[in-house]
């Protein structure tokens, strides 16, 4: 996932033993990991390696693969940014073990009630063609449900709801695929112009990836 929260909004996380995989080398974990747009900011995987550091005591990274913004199928098996997720992950491996997927998407698919009934079937084809290509049986699966302020856009994101229930369902049907709640999590607001009430804001990501982490714990 492509954070947006604002870098002011909270206080760093500052951690020496947190890394992140970049221009193919592990270099020190800096908000935003995931510099896909000029407008990035905080995102909730920083605050997930956070909690697993202080927990196992061991080096941890994250290998930031987002675009903000996409739907599924623009994460079609074979496509451009699969190709580089699995790219990615791969020259990982090189150097370190891979411990989790965390993966938080649906907002462009809840736009037609047929994307969004059809979301679990979608996801799984990609998600089983990436563990496939990786090398990953087994491996913890993190995905956590679309904000509840998405109402609000009524407009773009009618059928976000049967988006969530398809996460529950995915995550109830595959016993190494856990779901963390949004409930609770507020939007960030006038951060980048037309998109209120879409992307949460940075003191909401922060709490759900320690969420993730608890959710993560619970599998394993």
């Amino acid at each position: 996932m492509a954070g947006r929260g604002r870098i002011d909004e909270v206080p760093p996380i500052e951690n020496p033993n947190l890394l992140m995989l970049r221009n193919g080398r592990w270099l020190p974990l800096k908000e935003p990991v995931n510099y896909d747009r000029p407008f990035s900011g905080i995102g909730l995987a920083p605050a997930f390696v956070d909690e697993y550091e202080k927990k196992f005591k061991v080096k941890t990274g994250l290998i930031p693969c987002a675009d903000g913004g996409t739907s599924l199928d623009d994460w079609a098996y074979n496509g451009q940014l699969y190709n580089h997720a699995v790219a990615q992950t791969k020259l990982a491996q090189k150097i370190s073990e891979i411990k989790g997927i965390l993966w938080h998407q649906g907002e462009n698919d809840s736009d037609t009630e047929e994307h969004a009934r059809s979301y679990g079937k979608r996801f799984m084809i990609i998600l089983n063609s990436l563990i496939n290509d990786c090398g990953l049986k087994g491996i913890p699966v993190i995905i956590g449900e679309l904000g509840e302020f998405l109402i609000e856009r009524k407009d773009t994101h009618s059928f976000f709801h049967l988006v969530n229930q398809e996460l529950v369902k995915i995550a109830a049907e595959h016993k190494w695929i856990g779901l963390a709640s949004a409930a609770g999590l507020t939007a960030n607001e006038g951060t980048i112009p037309g998109m209120n009430n879409i992307h949460f804001d940075s003191v909401s990501y922060r709490e759900f990836g320690k969420r993730y982490f608890k959710v993560y714990m619970d599998l394993i």
